[in-house]
């Protein structure tokens, strides 16, 4: 593998693997709904990082991040994403103790609805555009078509970013019969919706 892209790869699967919104998100997918729902999070997730890589290719990040307007609404839109998922990890938090927790809360039961959720979480994340258009450009190498180039390294990013991911809610799922006593899953879901509320306060507020 050239040099440049194994620092490549390194550098997003640290990134990838920084705690935030993704990983939180990630958790209560896999909590809530299995490994099954957990897939669909992390296709959206990915789908979102080619989105913007491509958008960085073609000078569209770097005009919307370059407009306040247009950066706000996109930062008040992500951390309004987080919240409502905040808020509904909460409300199954307070169900009685020895109440089984379902697979999934409403509205995330479809795979469809757990790939939105990975989707509308990452788009709504700045940060992913700010590193398509700062750093991403410092791995494609001058040789072929410029544009070609960027959208291929977007679609290594958004795998590495999967790989990691997948790596991440196995583990999680793995350890779910750890954490199958009502009380425990109870605890991890409040401590889990209220990161979420946090991070959707975090982006939304520019912080």
């Amino acid at each position: 593998m050239p040099t440049h892209l194994l620092l490549f790869v390194t550098t997003t699967w640290l990134l990838a693997m920084l705690p935030g919104a993704g990983q939180a998100l990630m958790l209560r997918q896999t909590l809530t709904g299995g490994a099954h729902l957990a897939r669909a999070t992390i296709a959206g997730n990915a789908t979102g990082l080619v989105f913007w890589s491509t958008a960085a290719a073609a000078g569209l990040s770097a005009a919307l991040l370059a407009d306040p307007g247009a950066y706000a609404v996109v930062r008040v839109v992500g951390g309004l994403v987080l919240i409502v998922l905040g808020i509904t990890t909460l409300r199954s938090a307070r169900r009685a103790p020895d109440t089984p927790a379902p697979s999934a809360e409403p509205g995330q039961r479809s795979w469809w609805g757990a790939y939105t959720a990975g989707l509308g979480t990452n788009l709504g994340n700045p940060k992913a555009g700010v590193f398509a258009i700062s750093v991403l450009p410092q791995f494609v190498t001058a040789h072929g078509p410029v544009l070609l180039s960027t959208i291929a390294m977007g679609a290594l990013w958004a795998l590495v970013t999967a790989c990691w991911y997948l790596l991440f809610t196995w583990a999680v799922s793995r350890g779910r019969a750890l954490v199958s006593s009502p009380a425990v899953r109870r605890g991890l879901s409040t401590v889990t919706g209220v990161v979420l509320l946090a991070l959707g306060a975090a982006v939304a507020g520019g912080l």
